[in-house]
């Protein structure tokens, strides 16, 4: 396999690599789209680990981390969730956006998550001892922490913490251009857009231009769509739903893009 690309802003990938040899978990905090996901890619490509991702949200329950009994034409087997298929191979688990999980995952997550490092399947009776190779990481976006879907600190302080941030210019020119496969020029004119963009928090946005989005951006521009409609699909309309919104996000790319 590829090892994924990413490009190394700071220190993150030898404190990610101290913590798993130390045995912590580690919790990666940082806005949609600037790279959690892909540095946890990356790092399990480097470790030479296996990486079962879960994408959490409101329904997600302990039983779909642990695993449950099954019933088919041959009878009942029990079927392993992705957490317990971590542990037994001493893999990573990684749960992206932890907290729109439902609150009965932080029973199961304390106690693999402490010094015990120990998965409880209640329904099999099985106590899952962790090998020193297993894993776990965890992400989710500040800027959408609210009373009801915020991490309870008996939960945080059990990980190792690392902030993320979108990147500083020239990591970020570089990026978009190998990520997008076009070259530096339209990379950092890309980028310069999406600067002014995120500087427009008198509109109110719930996000604002992620590198992900600069990526699709450069993408399409490179493919031959012109500016504008690129721009248009790729950062303005993903950004927001008011119409004077994506008006005046226009504006910002007509500027930029004359």
């Amino acid at each position: 396999m590829t090892e994924p690309f990413y490009q190394p802003l700071n220190n993150e990938q030898h404190l990610f690599e101290h913590a798993w040899r130390h045995h912590m978990p580690v919790l990666i905090k940082g806005p949609t789209g600037c790279g959690k996901t892909r540095f946890v890619q990356h790092m399990a490509h480097r470790l030479n680990l296996p990486l079962y991702t879960v994408a959490c949200h409101d329904d997600l329950s302990a039983a779909d981390l642990l695993g449950r009994h099954l019933i088919g034409t041959d009878g009942t087997w029990w079927q392993d969730g992705p957490l317990t298929r971590a542990v037994r191979e001493g893999g990573i688990c990684y749960l992206d956006e932890v907290v729109e999980a439902r609150q009965d995952t932080a029973v199961v997550l304390h106690p693999i998550a402490d010094e015990r490092r120990e998965l409880f399947l209640e329904r099999t009776g099985e106590v899952l001892k962790a090998p020193s190779s297993f894993m776990l990481v965890v992400s989710y976006n500040p800027g959408y922490q609210n009373l009801l879907k915020g991490m309870k600190p008996s939960t945080r302080q059990r990980f190792v913490a690392l902030r993320f941030g979108y990147p500083p210019t020239a990591d970020e020119e570089r990026i978009v251009a190998r990520e997008a496969g076009v070259d530096v020029a339209l990379a950092a004119q890309v980028v310069r857009l999406g600067q002014a963009l995120r500087r427009l928090d008198q509109h109110d946005l719930e996000e604002v231009a992620s590198t992900r989005l600069l990526i699709f951006t450069a993408r399409l521009i490179g493919a031959g769509m012109s500016p504008r409609e690129a721009c248009m699909a790729c950062l303005a309309e993903p950004l927001s739903d008011d119409p004077l919104t994506v008006a005046a996000l226009m504006d910002v790319v007509d500027v930029h893009f004359a």
